[in-house]
């Protein structure tokens, strides 16, 4: 694609999340949620290959046990997730702090309060699982002041601004994964060592490097980010998994994973990025098709290929 189409094609992108921002906050909540749960099916119907990509996911995640007809109900299911995901994104804000917090039923929150008594600060793991931004509404409030969290630079550059502001009205503090005046390690860092409270989503590593793991029974691997940040800075590391309920919004907190101690420090890295993937595991196993994961996570699980042609998980 040439440089001009390129850049014709990032302002269609962001002219189109801006409409779409502006129209589905002026819709009745009934008519949203109908809308992007017919554009979930749909688009699940198309079976693009982030949908064939998300249904071998899926296989794993269910031990491979499924039916494929029954198997293709949860691919169903878990766009029709994925699309409520952005529908209440695009409308998050003009929900209200009280509505959430009415709505959002958290598990093990005595989890996070003991590190908070302790004056430690907060490194809270998670998957792209339910609506983590529903969840970080709550944080905040919990908290009583903001959390800093990181998010991958998006193009174009004003699409990525829309994100960082929209989060940054429910009370987030963003920073970029690259480009930004500091390394986001450094200013997570230093943010936790004055006991501030940081979330990461961690189910997908992006870089190059990440910690060896077993995620559902195979190889993958995971940032050692928030496992190292821990070991630094004194923080808690507590795995969180998000879920959907039928009106609102579910949090599992799992208890701290320890990560200082003796050793090696990459092999306590490792080990404490295993209890993260294990609390996830069992978190996304009770409700999968809030897991919405429409990337490569195994090295040896590549999307499906279309359903008229399917082979099962080798």
């Amino acid at each position: 694609m040439s440089g001009a189409r390129a850049r014709l094609a990032e302002r269609l992108t962001d002219t189109g999340y801006a409409a779409g921002w502006r129209a589905v906050r002026m819709l009745p909540e009934p008519v949203a949620r109908g809308a992007f749960d017919r554009a979930g099916r749909w688009t699940a119907e198309r079976d693009g290959r982030g949908v064939r990509q998300l249904r071998a996911n899926l296989r794993v995640a269910t031990g491979g046990r499924l039916p494929e007809a029954e198997l293709q109900d949860l691919t169903v299911r878990a766009m029709r997730s994925y699309a409520r995901y952005w529908q209440e994104a695009f409308r998050l804000p003009a929900l209200g702090t009280d509505r959430i917090l009415d709505g959002s039923v958290i598990v093990g929150a005595e989890h996070l309060a003991a590190a908070r008594d302790q004056g430690r600060g907060l490194v809270v793991a998670l998957p792209h699982s339910g609506n983590w931004d529903a969840a970080g509404v709550w944080f905040v409030d919990w908290l009583g002041g903001p959390f800093m969290t990181v998010a991958e630079r998006l193009r174009p550059e004003s699409l990525y601004r829309r994100f960082l502001d929209y989060r940054e009205t429910l009370g987030m503090r963003v920073v970029p994964l690259t480009g930004g005046p500091r390394p986001s390690t450094e200013v997570l860092r230093d943010w936790l060592k004055d006991g501030g409270a940081s979330c990461l989503l961690v189910d997908r590593n992006l870089g190059t490097g990440g910690v060896p793991v077993s995620f559902f029974g195979r190889p993958a691997t995971m940032p050692g980010g928030p496992a190292l940040l821990a070991d630094q800075t004194g923080a808690a590391l507590h795995p969180a998994v998000c879920r959907f309920s039928e009106h609102g919004w579910r949090m599992h907190v799992y208890p701290e994973v320890p990560v200082q101690g003796p050793g090696r420090l990459r092999d306590r890295v490792a080990g404490a990025m295993q209890g993260v993937a294990d609390a996830f595991t069992e978190g996304i196993a009770e409700r999968p098709e809030d897991w919405h994961m429409l990337g490569r996570i195994w090295p040896d699980v590549p999307p499906d290929p279309p359903r008229d042609g399917r082979e099962g998980i080798r």
